[in-house]
């Protein structure tokens, strides 16, 4: 029965360090550009070496 405390206190710490990582994320504006990686992959940097 120890082990179980011991599982529900490493998973709820483990939830607040990404709720944590998430909050952060939003507050430092990680999110802002939403158009550009959509975009960026149908532009073509490298040239293709034809045989």
């Amino acid at each position: 029965m120890s082990a179980l405390y011991i599982l529900i206190i490493v998973s709820v710490a483990v939830a607040a360090t990404f709720l944590a990582a998430f909050i952060w994320s939003v507050r430092t504006n990680q999110f802002e550009d939403q158009k550009g990686a959509s975009i960026r992959m149908l532009y073509d940097n490298e040239k293709v070496k034809e045989l």
